[in-house]
C-alpha cells in the first residue's frame, strides 16, 4: 500500500490520535514545576514556580478531579476523543500526581531550601531555635495565636468538625482525662485562617539573614497549652481538598446573583477529593481521616514538609531580596500614544496595539478615565470578567455614571474563584447608577470589550478596546496579552451589536468583521484552516501559526489533521493542554506543537493564516476549546493594519525561535525542552520582547 493510500484509510476519530485532556493538563503543571530547577530563573522566582505548581494542582483537584468523581458518582461518565473513561483517567492521575508531588518535595528539600539558606534565608526548625527565639515565639503564640485558635476534642458531643476547603489543620493524639473526666484520645486543631502561615523572626533575636518559622511549627511547639493537663502523644498536619466547582441549574434559576451567593457558601464544604498529611503521621490516624472523609489510599498524599507549599509565595515579601528576583522594568509606551494627550486622539490617528506586560496597560485605564471626564462622551459599555472590585477601571466606570453618562457593565459573575469579588463589584457599580447585566445564562461572557460613544462635530463616533486578556491591572504585569484599540466604523459597529445581544434579546445580529462565539467563531476558524488546505491542494503555499492556551476542540483538531495530510505546515504554540498528537505519519507529521513556560504567563490567543501571502492575523479572547467556541460569548478580531499585523507575525516567529523556554510535544505525549545547539546563540522570546518593547 502506498503512503498516499495509507493516509486515506486513517480514521480521524481514532482514539490513538488524541491525548487525554486531564493528563495533558498535568503535563503542563509538570513543566511549571521543572522551572524550579532552571537556574536561568532567579532563586526566589524558582521558589515561586514550586508554589505555583501547588496552586495549580489545588485547582486541578478542586475542579477537574472533582468533576471526574462526580461523573462516576452520578453515572454520567463522559468519554473524550482519547477514549479513556473517567475511572481509567482517575487511576492514571493518581499514579502521575503521586510522582509529581514526591518530585516537588524533593526539589524543595534537597535543592531550594539549601540554596536559600546559602543566601541567608533560613526556615528555622524547632530543634534549632535558640533560647531567645524560643522566648519570642512563645510570646507570639500567647499574643497572636492562642486568642484565636479553637481546638476541638472529639467525643459524642463534639463530632468531627466540618473543615473548610484547603485549610491547614492538625490531628492531635492525646492521653489522659480532661476536667470533665473525658478521655477521647483525639482532637482536631484548625489553624486560624486569619494568621500568616510564615512568621519572620525579628533581626534582634537572630544572627543575621532572614529567619522564618512556620505557623505550623509554632502550633506544634505549644500544643500542650491547648490541652492543659493532657499529654500530647503526637500532632500532625493535614489538609483536605474539596470539590469547589459550582453547580448552577439554569432551568431553576430566577436570579443569578442570589443563586450564586447561595452556592458560594457551599463551595467551602464540597465533597472531599484529596487528603494531604505529613509523612510521619501514624497509620491509624491516617486511616481515621480517610474514613472520616470517605476517601481511599489513592486520594492520600503523604508529604515530606508543609502540606501547603503555595503559602511559601510570601517569602519574597518577607525577605526583601531583589537580588534574588527578576529585575524590575518599566513597561514601554508606544510613540504614537506618548505624543497625544488624549488616548482617543491617538486612536483616531491610527489603530493601537499593545503587548502586555512588555508595554504598559495604562493607556487602557486612561481611555476609561478620560472618557469618564470627557463632556462629549455620552455612553460607555464594558465587559468585566476578572477585574477586581477596587480596580481603577471600575472606579472610572463609577465616575462616569456619577457624571451622568450612560454606563453599562456586563459582569460575568461566574468567573471561577472570582465569583465573590464580582458580586461585590456588581453591587458597587449598581450603587453608582451603572446599568449592570450578568450576560446570558448558560453562556459565560468571556469577551473583553470596551465601547465608548463620543459626539464629535455633530456626529457620534465609537471607540473600542478589544483584548485577549482580562481588565486586571495586576494580571497585565504578569500575563502576556494583546490590547487593541480602534475607531474603525465596521469593527465598532460589530462591538455595538454584540453589546446589544448581551443586554437585550433578539435574533443573532449580522456581524461584519468580528468572529464571535457561540455563533460564528468556531465555523470561521475551521473555514480558515480549510482555506489553507485547499490552497495547498491547488499547488499554492499554505501555512498556519496559532498561539493559544489550550487545544481540546475535536472538530478543530480534525480540520488541522486534514490540513496536515494535504501538506499544510502548521505551528501550534500551546501553553497548556493539547489533545492533538503531532508527528503521526500520514496524519500530523506537518504539525509541530510547542509550549513556552517562563517569567510571564503566556496568555495571548493569536491566529496567523498565510492566505496566499496576504498574511491574515487575528487576536481573540478564546482558546481552541469547546467551552470557549461553543458555550461562551467570545470575540476574535482582525488586525488589518499591515504594520501591526507584520509586527504580530514577527513576534510569533520569535516564539518559534526560542531555544531555552520552549518545550516541544512528542508523539508519545512527553515534552522535551529545547536547548541551544552547539554554536547556536541562546534566545529567550520573553527576554527579546522585553528588550524590544519595554523601557529598560
Amino acid at each position: 500500500m502506498s503512503s498516499e493510500e495509507s493516509c486515506d484509510v486513517i480514521d480521524l476519530n481514532a482514539h490513538s490520535n488524541y491525548f487525554n485532556r486531564e493528563l495533558s493538563h498535568l503535563q503542563f503543571n509538570s513543566r511549571v514545576l521543572k522551572q524550579a530547577l532552571d537556574k536561568n530563573h532567579p532563586l526566589l522566582n524558582r521558589l515561586l514556580f514550586c508554589c505555583i505548581f501547588s496552586s495549580n494542582m489545588d485547582e486541578f483537584f478542586e475542579i477537574r478531579v472533582a468533576g471526574l468523581r462526580q461523573q462516576i458518582k452520578y453515572g454520567r461518565e463522559s468519554i473524550g476523543p482519547d477514549g479513556k473513561a473517567p475511572t481509567e483517567v482517575l487511576a492514571e492521575i493518581d499514579r502521575v500526581v503521586h510522582g509529581y508531588v514526591d518530585e516537588q518535595y524533593s526539589i524543595l528539600n534537597d535543592v531550594l531550601l539549601p540554596e536559600l539558606e546559602a543566601q541567608g534565608i533560613r526556615f528555622v526548625k524547632r530543634a534549632d531555635w535558640t533560647d531567645v527565639q524560643t522566648a519570642w515565639i512563645e510570646k507570639y503564640f500567647e499574643d497572636e495565636v492562642l486568642p484565636v485558635i479553637n481546638p476541638i476534642g472529639l467525643d459524642p458531643s463534639h463530632p468531627f468538625p466540618r473543615l473548610v476547603n484547603k485549610s491547614l489543620n492538625f490531628i492531635v493524639s492525646l492521653e489522659g482525662k480532661d476536667a470533665f473526666g473525658r478521655e477521647t484520645g483525639m482532637a482536631i486543631v484548625p489553624a486560624p485562617r486569619s494568621l500568616p502561615r510564615l512568621v519572620r523572626l525579628p533581626d534582634d533575636v537572630c544572627n543575621g539573614g532572614d529567619n522564618i518559622v512556620f505557623l505550623s511549627s509554632i502550633i506544634h511547639a505549644h500544643a500542650e497549652q491547648l490541652f492543659p493537663g493532657m499529654q500530647i502523644k503526637g500532632s500532625y498536619q493535614f489538609r483536605l481538598t474539596r470539590n469547589a466547582d459550582l453547580e448552577l441549574e439554569d432551568d431553576d434559576m430566577v436570579d443569578l446573583a442570589s443563586t450564586l451567593r447561595g452556592e458560594l457558601l457551599s463551595r467551602r464544604f464540597g465533597d472531599a477529593v484529596r487528603l494531604e498529611v505529613v509523612d510521619n503521621c501514624p497509620e491509624e490516624l491516617v486511616a481515621f481521616l480517610l474514613k472520616e472523609f470517605n476517601l481511599t489510599g489513592a486520594e492520600l498524599y503523604k508529604v515530606n514538609g508543609p502540606v501547603n507549599l503555595a503559602r511559601l509565595m510570601a517569602v519574597g515579601r518577607l525577605t526583601n531580596r531583589p537580588d534574588l528576583e527578576y529585575p524590575s522594568f518599566t513597561p514601554g509606551v508606544p510613540k504614537n500614544v506618548r505624543s497625544k494627550e488624549k488616548i482617543m486622539d491617538a486612536i483616531k490617528q491610527r489603530d493601537i496595539l499593545l503587548l502586555h506586560p512588555y508595554e504598559t496597560f495604562t493607556p487602557v485605564i486612561d481611555l476609561l478615565r478620560q472618557a469618564a471626564k470627557d463632556p462629549n462622551v455620552l455612553a460607555i459599555k464594558q465587559t468585566l470578567y476578572r477585574t477586581g472590585a477596587d480596580s481603577e477601571m471600575v472606579a472610572a466606570l463609577v465616575d462616569a455614571a456619577r457624571r451622568g453618562k450612560e454606563v453599562t457593565a456586563v459582569v460575568e459573575l461566574r468567573a471561577r474563584f472570582d465569583e465573590e469579588e464580582n458580586l461585590e463589584l456588581a453591587s458597587r457599580l449598581q450603587e453608582a447608577g451603572v446599568v449592570v447585566v450578568y450576560g446570558v445564562v448558560g453562556f459565560k461572557t468571556h469577551a473583553k470589550m470596551i465601547m465608548i460613544v463620543r459626539r464629535e462635530d455633530g456626529v457620534l463616533r465609537r471607540y473600542v478596546h478589544l483584548g485577549t486578556g482580562n481588565y486586571h491591572a495586576g494580571n497585565a504585569k504578569l500575563y502576556s496579552d494583546y490590547s487593541f484599540m480602534t475607531c474603525d466604523p465596521a469593527l465598532t459597529d460589530d462591538v455595538h451589536r454584540i453589546f446589544q445581544q448581551l443586554t437585550g434579546m433578539g435574533k443573532a445580529l449580522k456581524i461584519k468583521k468580528l468572529f464571535h462565539a457561540p455563533f460564528t467563531l468556531h465555523d470561521q476558524m475551521i473555514s480558515l484552516i480549510d482555506r489553507e488546505r485547499v490552497n495547498v491542494e491547488q499547488g499554492k503555499e499554505g501555512y498556519i501559526l496559532v498561539k493559544v492556551n489550550a487545544l481540546t476542540e475535536p472538530k478543530i483538531m480534525k480540520a488541522l489533521f486534514k490540513a496536515s495530510r494535504s501538506g499544510v505546515k502548521i505551528d501550534l504554540l500551546i501553553r497548556g493542554i493539547c489533545c492533538l498528537k503531532p508527528g503521526i505519519p500520514g496524519l500530523s507529521e506537518n504539525i509541530r506543537v510547542r509550549s513556552i513556560i517562563g517569567r510571564f504567563l503566556e496568555h495571548t490567543r493569536v491566529f496567523y493564516f498565510h492566505n496566499e501571502g496576504k498574511g491574515d492575523v487575528y487576536c481573540a479572547s478564546a482558546d481552541w476549546m469547546s467551552r470557549n467556541l461553543i458555550n461562551r460569548v467570545e470575540t476574535c478580531f482582525p488586525i488589518e493594519n499591515k504594520k501591526l499585523s507584520e509586527r504580530v507575525k514577527e513576534e510569533l516567529d520569535w516564539y518559534l525561535k526560542d531555544n531555552c523556554q520552549s518545550w516541544e510535544l512528542k508523539p508519545d505525549g512527553s515534552y522535551g525542552q529545547l536547548t541551544p545547539q552547539e554554536g547556536e546563540e541562546r534566545f529567550s522570546v520573553q527576554s527579546a520582547l522585553l528588550d524590544k518593547l519595554a523601557a529598560r
